[in-house]
């Protein structure tokens, strides 16, 4: 797995998680740089997922790939679950939901680097 991909992922997300919690304390809603940092995150998500598929595939990686993928493929979903509940919700909670997506995000990337490299 590539540790820098997932770097910037976290960095992205914690980043973005940040924005989305001083846009919510602003109390607005979320505006078009949330939606796109978001994007730009959900690909880089699905970069780290590629990478980590062709690492697989080539044999590396660890013993407990059911919990790796499961991992990656929730962090595949929460983006876009989240922009859609914060275009639907206009109040502040809609930037309020970005800022658990954005952490999560991040944490989740922490766990699956963790399972990469076999610690328990």
């Amino acid at each position: 797995m590539n540790t820098t991909v997932a770097t910037i992922v976290i960095a992205g997300s914690l980043l973005l998680a940040l924005a989305s919690l001083i846009t919510a304390i602003r109390d607005r809603p979320m505006g078009m740089v949330l939606l796109g940092g978001f994007a730009v995150l959900e690909v880089a998500v699905l970069v780290q997922l590629g990478i980590v598929i062709a690492a697989v595939a080539g044999g590396a990686g660890p013993d407990d790939t059911v919990t790796l993928f499961g991992y990656l493929g929730g962090m595949v979903l929460i983006p876009p679950a989240a922009v859609f509940l914060a275009l639907a919700e206009r109040s502040r909670w809609g930037p309020a939901i970005l800022v658990v997506a954005g952490f999560a995000i991040a944490v989740m990337t922490g766990r699956v680097l963790q399972i990469w490299q076999g610690v328990a």
